[in-house]
């Protein structure tokens, strides 16, 4: 019995080894690789698989999703002999998991060395004032350097991506005060052309205003002249209507005497008034004048008095 017992439990060992090298279970996003006897056999996906005992073997596993790779900090020199730390992080996807088995080793290892090597080669091309603002061209030829590679390996690198640049401590001293002095070179030109903007501003409104005071100053002279001549116009007219209405009373009868007694009366009352405001008295060249022009006045005044009717 106890014989028979062994043989029982031995028997079910061998079943349980069989099943356990048999029977294969794959997660999904997962290959497994299936050698036979040795040699490449199949690939297995995602599922319930099952095995030939003692000849079929699962030597690779690989998962098809998509794997981030940590790239190790280097030092880099670039164009201007400056060097640089540059680390980065790499992403991945196998996309043949035969070619990702015997076509290279290692491929994760790989493909960080040569991240590496793409990337020191890449930062020796530009000067360092551009690193910074050139990473997505530097990534772009990285991953372009990199898929090349990686094609014959059935690995397809999607992108690569730079973490961080760290120029040495006297190199970031001197781009902080470059900053700096830029800073205040930019503040100064703005400074300067507010101040430009500023004096342009009050000069064309000084400007303005003398051009509003000449044309203000203008329009008053105008109207000045304008009023001074209607002045002299209604002067003029009534100056000529004056002498239009003597005119016509010297064609009335009497009207040509009265005006020449109306001359002595004028010539007798200057000639008063220029003896009460002055001691000195200027007399005609003859006397006579005087008299005359009494008589003419006394004779004007007769004739002007026959001249006119008489009231009833």
């Amino acid at each position: 019995m106890e014989g028979g017992t062994v043989t029982v439990i031995v028997l079910a060992l061998i079943v349980l080894i069989a099943i356990a090298k048999t029977a294969v279970v794959v997660p999904q996003q997962s290959a497994y690789v299936v050698e036979r006897l040795g040699k490449y056999s199949s690939t297995l996906g995602a599922g319930f698989h099952i095995l030939v005992p003692f000849v079929d073997t699962i030597r690779y596993k690989h998962v098809l999703k998509e794997t981030a790779v940590d790239i190790p900090e280097q030092i880099c020199i670039t164009r201007d002999n400056v060097q640089v730390h540059v680390d980065g992080v790499l992403y991945m996807r196998v996309l043949n998991p035969e070619r990702a088995s015997y076509g290279i080793n290692d491929y994760q290892f790989a493909l960080t060395q040569l991240a590496q090597t793409a990337l020191r080669s890449e930062i020796g091309k530009i000067e360092l004032d551009k690193t910074f603002e050139a990473r997505t061209t530097i990534n772009a030829q990285v991953v372009n350097e990199l898929d090349k590679a990686s094609e014959p390996w059935g690995v397809k690198v999607l992108r690569y991506e730079i973490k961080n640049i760290t120029p040495p401590k006297d190199v970031l001293n001197a781009m902080e005060k470059q900053m700096r002095a830029e800073r205040e070179k930019r503040a100064l030109v703005l400074t300067s052309e507010g101040e430009r903007d500023a004096a342009i501003n009050q000069a064309e409104g000084e400007k303005q205003q003398v051009i509003k005071a000449s044309e203000a100053k203008k329009q008053q002279q105008i109207n000045e002249s304008e009023g001074a001549a209607a002045a002299i116009l209604a002067i003029a007219q009534a100056t000529a209507d004056g002498l239009r209405t003597v005119a016509e009373s010297i064609k009335v009868p009497g009207g040509q005497e009265a005006v020449q007694l109306r001359v002595a009366e004028q010539y007798i009352t200057q000639f008063g008034e220029l003896a009460k405001t002055s001691n000195t008295l200027v007399l005609p060249a003859t006397i006579s004048d005087v008299g005359s022009m009494v008589a003419l006045a006394m004779n004007a005044m007769k004739q002007t008095g026959a001249s006119l009717p008489t009231k009833p």
